[in-house]
């Protein structure tokens, strides 16, 4: 092998290289969450992703974040990362235009496991921003829609402006019988769904607990009431799987920022089964 041939390959390999992508567009989600879709160029040729993935954005001279794939794992070339601005570096992409240039280095982490809810019902409870991890998962359950039971989505936001994808959620309900179910904090005067907490919404559907997966992510707070929720119905905590976020600087374990007890969200998650998290859950300050 020559000496282009090896830094040819160790390029490809390095886990901590950065490579420039085109911002194709910004869909404003809500007043402070937007959704950037990257074209991903000749880096895109090699990408592949699985559902739960994430990536560490960078933005040139101001720094990177770590941010949720939330595309169709089918079409690689062009992602979505739906983000919420709360700090230096995604204020900054907040900012970007259209054909402006960042860069991505990834995927890391852990991904939801699909092979084990073939044949079975699947819940997916998701709060917040909760729902953009969880996105590539639903659109990989409705692409073999006939393999799967039931698939039944709980969705809830602080009011009706902070929901994310609401013509997907219709569609979703209306093109693949995904039974979708939205609850808000608060309504307002045009809303005419369901007001109150995530767990609420279990009061209107029955799962049946051995033949059901569970797919959960969102605040912490909320995460630790679903299960609960899930515990209430019979739902095996190994037939759970939750998606953890901590503050992710390096994302290949080095910097320690990201972890959770004895574990490294970066290279051990984000996804988890429910047994390896449930004592860490309970515990504050974490």
């Amino acid at each position: 092998m020559n000496r282009k041939t090896q830094a040819a390959e160790v390029e490809v390999l390095d886990p901590m290289t950065t490579h420039p992508v085109l911002i194709r567009k910004t869909i404003w989600e809500n007043d402070d969450t937007f959704t950037l879709t990257l074209d991903m160029g000749d880096y895109g040729q090699g990408f592949r992703f699985l559902p739960g993935q994430f990536n560490m954005v960078y933005v040139y001279g101001v720094g990177e974040a770590a941010v949720s794939i939330s595309s169709d794992p089918a079409k690689p070339a062009v992602l979505d990362h739906t983000i919420h601005r709360v700090g230096l570096v995604t204020t900054a992409l907040a900012q970007m235009k259209r054909g402006d240039v960042i860069g991505i280095r990834g995927p890391y982490g852990s991904s939801w496991p699909i092979d084990c809810a073939r044949g079975k019902d699947v819940c997916i409870a998701s709060g917040g921003i909760g729902l953009a991890p969880l996105r590539p998962i639903i659109y990989t359950l409705i692409k073999r829609r006939e393999e799967y039971g039931r698939i039944i989505v709980l969705y809830g936001g602080r009011s009706p402006l902070d929901l994310l994808y609401r013509v997907e959620l219709e569609k979703w309900a209306n093109d693949f019988n995904v039974e979708v179910l939205v609850t808000v904090d608060r309504g307002d005067s045009s809303w005419k769904g369901h007001i109150g907490v995530v767990t609420s919404l279990f009061q209107y559907i029955k799962l049946d607990a051995r033949e059901t997966i569970a797919y959960v992510c969102g605040p912490e707070v909320m995460m630790r009431y679903t299960v609960d929720e899930l515990d209430r119905r019979g739902i095996p905590q190994t037939q759970t799987y939750l998606s953890m976020e901590r503050n992710m600087k390096c994302a290949v374990g080095f910097c320690g920022h990201c972890q959770y007890g004895p574990t490294f969200i970066c290279k051990e998650g984000p996804v988890y089964p429910l047994p390896r998290v449930r004592p860490l859950l309970d515990r504050k300050e974490l």
